[in-house]
């Protein structure tokens, strides 16, 4: 039987220690014991993209992508974007780059090398003040998968992203009909409220973790900018 073997640790400032794993020809990143993100279950972090690209419509387009994680989001919208595309992704840990570019390699392969992608290591959020204050371009989508879901788990002040105020700089950050879409591994009835309190059009969908209808139930919320 394969074991589970632990590849490296990473410390995420004012936050946790996340632990990659290998399974065989699999990896997984994890939280204590939660287990934040897998190659087995990578098919609903794909939507978040492939949704959220779906209610942009024609581009090309600027995309804002919280959180690097494996990559499966940014992959897939490099894989939809048309080529005058800019997809900037914000991540906070120098080593989830690392893991990227050494032990999961083949898994990364030139996404991280593609001329559309603008690789931030920062937080999400100083990126959306940056939007605000016009030291940069609006987005016209913002996709944040920075925690298991809306709350601050991995890092506490995560928090600020998903509070209504948050949640109003995300809004302000967006160009006129923009999409923020928030990934989740649960339902969460009170931040669909806080989503339709800071101004956004609320669908909310459910997605398998795998492809075919399989695996775990996750969470997508897309709020569109209506003012």
């Amino acid at each position: 039987m394969l074991k589970r073997l632990l590849v490296d640790t990473a410390e995420i400032q004012d936050g946790e220690t996340l632990e990659l794993f290998s399974h065989g020809r699999d990896f997984m990143i994890v939280l204590g014991r939660n287990e934040l993100m897998s190659t087995r279950m990578q098919f609903s972090e794909e939507q978040l993209a492939e949704l959220t690209l779906d209610r942009l419509g024609q581009g090309p387009h600027r995309i804002l992508i919280g959180g690097y994680g494996m990559g499966f989001t940014l992959r897939a919208a490099l894989a939809r974007l048309d080529e005058g595309s800019e997809a900037v992704v914000a991540e906070i840990s120098e080593k989830i780059i690392e893991w990227a570019e050494g032990p999961m390699a083949e898994l990364t392969g030139e996404c991280l090398s593609d001329p559309r992608l603008d690789l931030k290591i920062c937080d999400v959020a100083a990126l959306i003040d940056d939007a605000n204050d016009g030291t940069c371009d609006k987005f016209d989508a913002i996709l944040l998968d920075v925690d298991n879901g809306p709350d601050g788990m991995v890092r506490a002040d995560n928090n600020r992203i998903y509070s209504k105020t948050g949640l109003g700089k995300a809004r302000d950050a967006l160009k006129p009909g923009g999409i923020v879409s928030v990934w989740s591994a649960a339902p969460d009835h009170g931040f669909r409220r806080r989503m339709k309190e800071a101004g956004f059009e609320v669908e909310e969908c459910t997605v398998r973790s795998r492809p075919n209808n399989k695996g775990a139930h996750h969470t997508i919320w897309f709020g569109r900018k209506v003012r």
